[in-house]
């Protein structure tokens, strides 16, 4: 499928998602400047047309406008293919653990002020979806209305929500030692030949910090 049938897909797709009253559609309605004040509810509430859908995909993809992105779209068609080139193969690069919580505005400003992370976004007014990373490790919050696994079973030894590979663990717990943070389970040395230690956020759920030793390859 051409370049720009995907972007055109992708514009009509959001002008059903707002038709269905999807809140999702809220942040990306706020991408454009003259809406970035509007809250989910007002965002719904809006004539939708498909030209302010693609203007949205326009945007997202770095254009100021739809005409911007055909005219790119249609240059890179037109650029003939490297000699030599073959189409790449499929590649996994990351996966990204989702944590559910309760406030995910909470959630986030405790990974960021206790623990060092960046708030990469937060969806929604009041937030029901959120990103935070740090360096190249990334956490994806999403709100739940009540808890999603049975009572108590987030206590349970080796209930571990999420795993962070970190260079130099020893330094980071330090680090975390001096800021006061509370812990689940001190630094300890694995059989495997790594080192960890757990931390619980503000809703009980296990964050372990893992650091690999090149002897645990």
């Amino acid at each position: 499928m051409a370049r720009l049938d995907i972007y055109k897909k992708q514009a009509k797709q959001l002008v059903r998602w707002h038709r269905e009253g999807n809140h999702s559609i809220g942040g990306r309605i706020r991408g454009l400047a003259r809406y970035k004040t509007l809250t989910d509810r007002e965002a719904l509430a809006l004539a939708f047309p498909l030209r302010e859908a693609q203007e949205i995909i326009a945007v997202e993809a770095g254009h100021a406008s739809w005409a911007a992105l055909k005219a790119a779209v249609t240059n890179i068609a037109n650029q003939p293919m490297p000699a030599g080139r073959v189409s790449p193969t499929p590649r996994f690069t990351r996966a990204v653990p989702i944590i559910f919580v309760a406030n995910v505005q909470a959630s986030a400003e405790f990974f960021r002020d206790t623990l060092g992370f960046s708030i990469d976004f937060l969806h929604g007014h009041p937030p029901f979806y959120g990103a935070v990373s740090r360096d190249g490790a990334c956490v994806h919050l999403k709100f739940v209305h009540e808890p999603v696994f049975a009572i108590g079973t987030q206590d349970r030894e080796g209930f571990i929500m999420a795993f962070i590979e970190v260079e130099n663990v020893k330094a980071l717990y330090a680090r975390y030692v001096a800021a006061g943070v509370t812990f689940e389970q001190k630094l300890r040395k694995q059989a495997w030949g790594g080192r960890d230690f757990i931390v619980r956020d503000l809703d009980g759920n296990a964050i372990c910090f893992v650091g690999l030793s090149q002897q645990a390859y």
